[in-house]
């Protein structure tokens, strides 16, 4: 019977082996690293997006907090002319109202009676002067009180003990009053039966 040897068979079967795995094992390295380059890209291709975007949304922040302060800036400009409309509209109120308070004055004043000193602050005006008795000064708040630019007349001071008394019975006085505006619109929470009948138009 023949002998075969087959050794140097099965070292190049187990040659080709060896080669065949380390073959596979590189193109499985090869896919690897394929797949881990591809895998990098597109991160860094999401980066980039997200960069991208995020410039994207600065710059459109950015030119909302423009228009904002420019809105502001309207606002308050605005509101600065708002305010000299208010002053501006006050004046030309008030203007009329000083013509119609002296008038108001020369008309109230009762006979015996004068004055010689007025102020004003605000819409509260203050009289002082003589006359010739208390019924005097009476009068005269009454006819205040009828007045449509005056109202709400108080005694303050009401002396006879002064020099002018022993000469001419006179008697010093002062009262406070205000100043009202017929033409003004009434307040919504006004009360009904606060008005006054007023005898005498402006």
């Amino acid at each position: 019977m023949a002998h075969i040897n087959l050794l140097p068979w099965r070292e190049n079967l187990r040659k080709q082996r060896k080669r065949e795995f380390y073959l596979q094992l590189v193109g499985a390295v090869v896919v690897a690293l394929l797949a881990l380059v591809l895998w990098h890209i597109q991160v860094q291709n999401q980066i980039a997006y997200q960069k991208n975007r995020n410039a994207f949304l600065k710059a459109e922040i950015a030119k909302v907090d423009k228009k904002i302060r420019e809105i502001k800036n309207l606002e308050k400009r605005r509101a600065e002319l708002v305010a000299r409309m208010n002053v501006i509209q006050e004046l030309q109120v008030s203007r009329p109202q000083v013509v119609h308070l002296f008038d108001e004055l020369v008309k109230t004043i009762p006979d015996g009676a004068y004055l010689d000193q007025l102020s004003q602050k605000g819409d509260r005006v203050t009289l002082e002067g003589w006359a010739q008795s208390n019924a005097r000064v009476s009068a005269y708040m009454r006819a205040i009180d009828r007045s449509a630019w005056i109202k709400d007349a108080d005694l303050k001071i009401i002396q006879s003990d002064d020099k002018r008394k022993t000469e001419v019975g006179m008697s010093r006085f002062k009262l406070v009053a205000k100043q009202a505006n017929p033409n003004a619109k009434a307040k919504p929470n006004a009360k009904a039966g606060g008005a006054r009948k007023r005898g005498r138009r402006g």
